[in-house]
């Protein structure tokens, strides 16, 4: 039997090139942040990843939070509170090339150093955690900062206050 997770990922933009290298990136984000945070999930459960662009993000956005703009990350659980460490399938997490390629060149970091932040910030999302609030902020990013340490990746909140809301 196989647990790790299984990960689905869809292509809906021409944007996303080297596929295989986010895919590679991505699986490696996800394995570490179930090691490192001890993610409980049923073995093989499924994760769908889907690669898009800033105007399906926006719609996305728009429809589900109500915030006509684009974003880097939604994540879309489809189990809450301990039903996630049973359920056959986890969620999506649905990313935004533009944004993520500019937020990376603004904060001078790698797209895939970026990537993978989000990649470790949309999981968390789909095994409960949350940034509302600066205690919940706290637990979450003290959390990828521990992951994103285990996979090389310098802390993206060093120089920055706890994220309350993601754009």
């Amino acid at each position: 039997m196989n647990d790790a997770i299984t990960i689905e990922i869809a292509l809906e933009s021409d944007l996303w090139q080297d596929t295989d290298a986010i895919e590679a990136l991505i699986t490696r984000a996800v394995a570490r942040s179930v090691d490192v945070a001890a993610l409980a999930h049923a073995p093989g459960a499924e994760l769908s990843i889907v690669l898009t662009d800033d105007a399906s993000i926006r719609q996305i956005n728009g429809e589900w939070r109500g915030k006509d703009k684009p974003t880097n990350v939604l994540s879309f659980p489809q189990a809450v509170g301990e039903a996630v460490a049973t359920a056959p399938m986890l969620g999506d997490i649905i990313f935004a090339h533009e944004t993520i390629a500019r937020e990376a060149e603004e904060a001078s970091v790698s797209f895939a150093d970026h990537l993978s932040h989000l990649t470790v910030h949309g999981l968390l999302h789909l095994f409960g955690h949350d940034h509302l609030t600066d205690a919940e902020a706290e637990v979450m990013e003290a959390l990828e900062v521990r992951i994103l340490a285990d996979l090389g990746i310098a802390n993206p909140y060093a120089d920055a206050p706890l994220l309350r809301e993601a754009s």
